[in-house]
């Protein structure tokens, strides 16, 4: 059962002029130590990726948030939700701290899917109740069976 739908399109120009305005500080705000970790060494090869790294990770964290209905308020924050890479480059959610102790008492799993294109990254994510069973379809009461 579909719990909660987000979606979100972000100005990487924008992005790019939060970086430069505050530098290291805005992409620490936003990103968890892992996504850090790879968003420094997409910079330092290709400074353009570093900025579309970091967009599209503040625009799935933004469309999780409304997937879920919290918006930016507690338990969601920036840095308990991280966005990280399944082998294949699948993005998929990992949760920490009170924020992922939440989702999991709800009994919630979430799916995202990220895209950048020159001036803007964009993110849509679905989140589900699991472990519910799927309503009964009842026959068409019209229908000869």
């Amino acid at each position: 059962m579909i719990y909660g739908i987000g979606t979100d399109i972000c100005d990487v120009r924008r992005i790019r002029a939060s970086l430069e305005r505050h530098g290291e500080r805005f992409a620490r705000r936003i990103l968890s130590e892992g996504e850090f970790a790879t968003w420094q060494g997409r910079s330092q090869r290709f400074p353009e990726r570093g900025v579309r790294y970091l967009a599209t990770r503040f625009s799935a964290k933004e469309s999780f948030s409304k997937a879920i209905g919290l918006g930016m308020r507690m338990p969601m924050t920036w840095r308990l939700c991280e966005i990280a890479s399944e082998p294949s480059g699948k993005p998929v959610i990992v949760l920490h701290g009170a924020l992922a102790r939440w989702f999991e008492e709800r009994g919630l799993s979430a799916h995202v899917t990220v895209t950048d294109e020159s001036d803007y990254a964009a993110s849509f994510c679905v989140v589900e109740k699991i472990g519910l069973q799927p309503a009964l379809v009842l026959a068409d009461p019209l229908s000869k069976q």
